[in-house]
């Protein structure tokens, strides 16, 4: 058994479990729009999937990324609500990335459903105030400094599993 993810889409958690045992625990951002797996809903995709890229290895914390790419932009990160100046948030993906590819066919892997196409990572984001909250556009958010630890903890090839229960535990129940 190698590394594997749980993220508890209920409780906005992600476990990283290496052999069997819980390794590390973050605090993490889920859609606010829910759970599902169309394109264009914005959700958070339920299902396995797995890491098939790590994108921005080195990238000063708060460089933001469009498509992918290093934009030679570092945003500030924001601690707390009151200090974002404007109404509206906007998406953006921060510091590293972790893209997600999904393996459960009509679930989060096919036309109209997939994981990859509708590019869902693992990503920082300049508003941390929203971690452990429904905040996301159906990314998975984290802390800046949590998404460098995990993306040094964590290989392409790697299972990443979009948990709705409680305990962010497999239904096995042997992690």
């Amino acid at each position: 058994m190698a590394r594997i993810i749980h993220i508890n889409t209920r409780g906005n958690t992600l476990a990283l479990y290496d052999n069997g045992k819980q390794e590390k625990l973050f605090a993490v951002s889920t859609s606010k729009f829910g759970i599902g797996n169309v394109y264009g809903s914005n959700q958070t995709p339920p299902g396995k999937h797995v890491i098939c890229e790590k994108i921005g290895a080195g990238a000063v914390i708060g460089t933001v990324f469009q498509e992918r790419k290093n934009t030679g932009i570092i945003s500030r990160v924001y601690k707390k609500r009151k200090e974002y100046p404007y109404e509206e948030e906007f998406p953006c993906i921060t510091t590293r990335i972790l893209w997600l590819k999904g393996l459960d066919e009509r679930l989060n892997k096919g036309e109209g459903i997939d994981s990859k196409e509708r590019k869902i990572y693992i990503h920082g984001t300049p508003y941390e105030y929203d971690i452990g909250k429904f905040a996301s556009f159906g990314c998975i958010r984290m802390c800046n400094e949590d998404i460098v630890n995990l993306f040094n903890l964590v290989e392409v090839g790697d299972v990443v599993e979009l948990l709705e229960g409680n305990n962010g535990l497999s239904s096995q129940g042997d992690h």
